[in-house]
């Protein structure tokens, strides 16, 4: 005697069985049954990704070179105006160093305060 709760196997035959993929001609509106219901309209058009580069970004590279300059032109103005208000860059390095190593300092900080509340939460 089988004691045994019938499965999904064995309640499916060939033909007949209610899984949800869908027969060859009815891909489309299972799509569409599977798809959640929303109140906007485009929920069923193609992926479009954010970054796209359209054909009036595209530029030669003559002017990409021409914008390039520019740009340099524009952060060497830059970095003569900050060393003229007296920041240089010796001393930049050093509070980026300092600052690294306060990250660091505080980073091993918060993990010993979390090993030490796992061992209270596991004390009580």
């Amino acid at each position: 005697m089988n004691t045994e709760q019938p499965t999904e196997e064995t309640l499916c035959s060939a033909n007949t069985c209610s899984a949800s993929t869908p027969e060859r001609g009815d891909s489309k509106k299972a799509a569409l049954r599977r798809t959640p219901f929303s109140k906007f309209k485009r929920v069923h058009s193609n992926f479009k990704s954010p970054v796209q580069v359209t054909d009036g970004a595209k530029v030669s590279p003559a002017q990409e070179v021409a914008e390039l300059e520019r740009r340099r032109e524009q952060l060497d103005t830059e970095i003569a105006q900050l060393e003229a208000e007296g920041c240089r860059v010796e001393e930049l390095e050093h509070h980026i160093d300092m600052l690294h190593e306060y990250n660091d300092i505080k980073d091993i900080g918060q993990s010993l305060l979390g090993r030490i509340g796992m061992i209270i939460a596991h004390i009580q």
